[in-house]
């Protein structure tokens, strides 16, 4: 069984009753967290791309938890200048951790930091964990290879952007989830600023419409798996 935690944006908790794990920690900067930084204690952290709205809250975390952060390669030379634990990966590998195994696909999009610039290419993530496999998108526009991502692995979560301008809007989530035909999608990274406001219950409503299944996470909101 695999505990779901929606915090907020892009960032999600999972939980198999052993491992912790948080994507995407953005927290104390997000004023829709239902949660403080503080309380947030997890075994993993896992970075999809270097955007403040991404990386979040890391270093805390990391470093309050002894959390190892999974991350993209130059992200993890980043980490290394701030004394951050971190194991380094690249989009294509895939690596067997104790709590399951971890591969990052492409995603369109960028990722860098103030202080250090260009920081690698941001990624996706699929995670095999709690007897499930999830596939978190980071922040991306729509590509053909979702297929692909969907025809490897029986993808039971999907988490993907509808908030649009800078990822998928609505419309082209839509056609995400239906290349990639998970059991259950979860719309994120919408709402959090006026420039991605979404509605996120018209994609649920437009998810359905194609016979898939979807659902709204409030955000706080835990659900079983």
């Amino acid at each position: 069984m695999l505990k779901i935690t929606y915090i907020g944006h892009s960032c999600f908790i999972l939980d198999d009753g052993t491992y912790r794990l948080i994507i995407d920690p953005f927290i104390t900067n997000n004023s829709l967290a239902t949660v403080n930084t503080d309380d947030v204690k997890v075994d993993y952290i896992v970075l999809t791309h270097a955007h403040g709205d991404h990386i979040g809250d890391t270093f805390e975390i990391a470093k309050r938890c002894n959390a190892m952060v999974i991350c993209i390669n130059e992200i993890g030379h980043y980490l290394d200048d701030k004394a951050i634990k971190n194991h380094k990966m690249h989009i294509g590998g895939g690596f067997n951790f104790p709590f399951g195994r971890l591969k990052f696909t492409i995603a369109h999009h960028g990722s860098w930091t103030a202080d250090s610039g260009e920081l690698g290419n941001p990624a996706g993530v699929v995670i095999k964990f709690g007897g499930k496999t999830v596939y978190h998108c980071g922040d991306t526009g729509l590509f053909l290879d979702m297929k692909l991502i969907g025809e490897l692995d029986k993808i039971d979560i999907m988490m993907l952007p509808i908030g649009d301008n800078f990822t998928m809007g609505i419309d082209d989530a839509v056609i995400a989830v239906d290349f990639v035909n998970p059991a259950l999608a979860i719309p994120m990274h919408y709402n959090t600023f006026e420039v991605i406001e979404a509605d996120p219950h018209e994609f649920v409503g437009k998810v359905s419409a194609i016979n898939k299944k979807a659902r709204v996470m409030e955000f706080g909101e835990t659900i079983e798996f």
